[in-house]
């Protein structure tokens, strides 16, 4: 998350859902690291592609999953405050990051 962000939404408590991700995280550290052994390895290149296209998959449900959070909460929380200014700057947040997951 960018440091703007992290301000701007890091007020709200810890979510439900870290630990889930924080899980999934873990299972993508793996799956990196099963990676790097498969290369040293010398594995067939079929097979180390197929590794990386699941961990792409995987870390495209989190960023998901994150996205969905920050609109769940932050977003939701800005707008229920009622704050004209907070309001603009949560939706521009959120324009500009599904900008960057369509990229």
């Amino acid at each position: 998350m960018e440091a703007g962000m992290a301000e701007a939404c890091g007020s709200h408590s810890k979510h439900a859902d870290h630990t889930a991700l924080l899980g999934r995280l873990s299972r993508v550290e793996g799956q990196v690291r099963g990676v790097s052994r498969m290369i040293e390895s010398d594995r067939y290149c079929l097979d180390i592609l197929t590794q990386i296209s699941a961990i792409k998959s995987a870390l495209t449900a989190v960023e998901r999953e994150v996205l969905k959070s920050h609109a769940d909460h932050c977003v939701s929380n800005a707008i229920a405050a009622g704050d004209k200014a907070e309001q603009d700057q949560k939706i521009s947040e959120l324009v500009g990051l599904l900008l960057k997951a369509v990229r």
